[in-house]
């Protein structure tokens, strides 16, 4: 049985050839955000123009070390360079930002949802106790008008006896009184 080569099975992808070193895009994404917010901090300001003063001043007074005559091409250099690595990295700090807030803005929706359902089935279910004990209201009303005349008639056959000895009593003792 021949086996096919790597080239003649289409329905497994190539590796890559590649040898540049894998990089984490969340460590990257860490990276760049923590050199974004150095680049703005009160420190990195005093610390480049602490930078471009000692070229200024060495460029222009030492004379032995004038690596950059007064129109400072290379310091020009420096800085478009380093515009060019700080505006990238300024960038994927935002994007990693907006999707932070982005996720944080799903999940506030989704509780907001969440909290209006059972918001929603607290106000349904309480809806239905007051229903409840309204009807449990109107029976007990029913009943208690309709169980009344049972009542009277029971406390008559209960006490007839007591109510007629009763009347024997006092027609007693104001006989003998």
């Amino acid at each position: 049985m021949i086996r096919p080569s790597g080239r003649q099975r289409l329905y497994t992808p190539r590796t890559s050839r590649t040898r540049a070193p894998r990089v984490d895009p969340e460590t990257l994404g860490a990276v760049t955000e923590s050199v974004a917010r150095f680049f703005g901090t009160g420190r990195y300001l005093l610390l480049q123009t602490i930078v471009v003063a000692a070229w200024i001043v060495l460029n222009v007074f030492a004379v032995s070390l004038r690596w950059d005559p007064y129109p400072f091409i290379l310091l020009n250099l420096a800085f478009s360079t380093q515009a060019a690595y700080a505006a990238p990295l300024i960038l994927l700090a935002q994007n990693r930002q907006e999707n932070r807030d982005r996720v944080a803005l799903d999940e506030d929706r989704r509780r907001a949802e969440q909290t209006k359902a059972d918001t929603e089935y607290l106000a349904r279910e309480l809806a239905a106790l007051r229903l409840a004990l309204g009807d449990v209201a109107k029976l007990r009303d029913y009943l208690r008008h309709e169980l009344e005349p049972l009542r009277s008639l029971l406390e008559q056959q209960a006490h007839p006896t007591a109510a007629s000895t009763g009347h024997g009593e006092d027609a007693r003792s104001t006989k003998s009184g």
